[in-house]
């Protein structure tokens, strides 16, 4: 699942979790094969290929979901929502509201937005997820 995708992210920043998501990503598209995932996923060809050039393109967390269900045989939507789940039990066990997350996240993110995202009434991108992921997981460390 991509809340568990790399180590103790409490450690680290939204920036660097995000770095080390997308660096897994990669890591798993070398594995499968650029053109697995291509083939398998609804990912346009060069976000892939950028991917796993090591580029970080902007992906969003159905994107980053798609990419993963092809590297660990799992399916797309269940990671997604079990990553958002993650997101929203974080919440409650680091006793975080979404007005605390977002302004905790300090990414602009007004809290209403942060709420569609995390319920998935509006696109998160896998640098917002990280980025509250990380800012989640630093408050229950």
């Amino acid at each position: 699942m991509l809340h568990d995708l790399v180590a103790d992210p409490g450690a680290q920043s939204g920036p660097e979790l995000h770095d080390a998501m997308t660096d897994e990503l990669a890591a798993g598209v070398s594995t499968v094969g650029i053109e697995t995932v291509i083939d398998e996923t609804d990912v346009s060809e060069s976000t892939v290929r950028d991917l796993a050039a090591g580029d970080q393109p902007e992906l969003t967390i159905e994107e980053a979901a798609a990419v993963l269900a092809v590297v660990e045989d799992d399916d797309a939507d269940d990671i997604v929502a079990l990553s958002r789940d993650a997101i929203m039990m974080g919440m409650s066990q680091a006793v975080l509201d979404v007005e605390a997350l977002a302004a905790d996240a300090g990414d602009g993110l007004e809290p209403r937005e942060v709420q569609s995202k995390i319920e998935g009434r509006f696109p998160m991108t896998l640098r917002e997820f990280a980025l509250f992921h990380a800012t989640i997981q630093a408050q229950t460390v």
